[in-house]
């Protein structure tokens, strides 16, 4: 009778657990705070703020807005950033998002003031060329946390959940002469299907000939994730695109083939560890499935 009481416990937990979260706005609220950011599955948009394009198909990789993203769930965050007259605009590639970096900070820390319980990781990475700057890009950087020192984690560690909530974690993706400065990923070679640097392990190959071979390599990793070293951070890159026989590029031609194939596996491995996933046109469906192994993992350690 104990461990049916308990086996009931746990999955009311678990019934509870997912319906709390159904609308992403607090899933790591009443995670254990002693998990590590690396034992939690983390879904991600790939270029976040890339909501707009001159041509379709060719530069957006998202559909929700940034504060829609985190309604649904999003905790990665790829931010792009133009440097320009010692301040960043969020490009894609060449492309203007008509937003800026104080634009992201704003939407964050309004975010975690709402869910405090929350925290969020920002990948930094400069893009495109910079112009009229008399500063290095991580001296601008600099400037924009000395304005919310306080939301920002910018230790080198992979730390506990429990320490980071309410804070943005910085995932950094350009150089840096003064550290710590988050957790550096400042140096992966490009368009690589897997690299593995100290505790960072990436798959992101984007430039593709077929789909077939990325999703090899994409679940090559989550499947080691899932029994991999606890401490080591997996970051699946869920993105990319073919380019025509005119020689344009189609992130759509990538993404809404991997964006279902990514659906149904997680329909089939519910239940387990899987880093973070960054996805083209993320949304909560999609969001949820990630979200759910980390429920369904706290509530099997209830039932033992």
């Amino acid at each position: 009778m104990k461990m049916t009481l308990s086996r009931i416990s746990g999955w009311f937990f678990m019934a509870s657990a997912l319906s709390a979260f159904a609308s992403g706005n607090n899933w790591m609220t009443s995670l254990d705070g002693h998990w590590l950011l690396s034992q939690l599955s983390i879904p991600g948009s790939h270029d976040t703020m890339a909501l707009y394009e001159p041509f379709p198909g060719t530069t957006k990789c998202q559909n929700l807005s940034l504060a829609q993203q985190l309604k649904a769930g999003v905790r990665f965050l790829d931010i792009r950033c133009r440097h320009t007259n010692n301040s960043f605009g969020i490009y894609h590639g060449r492309v203007a998002q008509s937003a800026s970096f104080d634009d992201v900070i704003k939407t964050c820390a309004s975010f975690l003031s709402s869910n405090p319980g929350e925290c969020i990781v920002m990948s930094v990475k400069p893009e495109y060329t910079p112009e009229g700057n008399t500063r290095s890009f991580e001296q601008t950087f600099d400037s924009y946390v000395s304005k919310n020192a306080g939301l920002w984690h910018l230790e080198s560690d992979i730390p506990a959940l429990g320490a980071i909530r309410g804070k943005i974690i910085l995932f950094r993706r350009f150089a840096a002469k003064s550290l710590p400065k988050g957790i550096d990923a400042s140096v992966w070679p490009d368009n690589v299907a897997t690299f593995t640097n100290r505790n960072l392990l990436v798959e992101d190959h984007y430039e593709l000939s077929d789909n077939d071979t990325k999703w090899k390599d994409m679940t090559n990793l989550l499947n080691i994730a899932v029994t991999g070293d606890s401490a080591s951070l997996y970051v699946t890159f869920a993105s990319g695109f073919q380019k025509s026989a005119l020689g344009i590029s189609s992130i759509p031609a990538v993404a809404d083939d991997i964006n279902g194939r990514l659906a149904h596996y997680f329909k089939a491995h519910a239940d387990g560890r899987y880093g973070i996933i960054l996805m083209d046109f993320a949304d909560a469906s999609r969001c949820s499935q990630i979200i759910a192994t980390n429920v369904k993992r706290r509530a099997a350690s209830r039932t033992k």
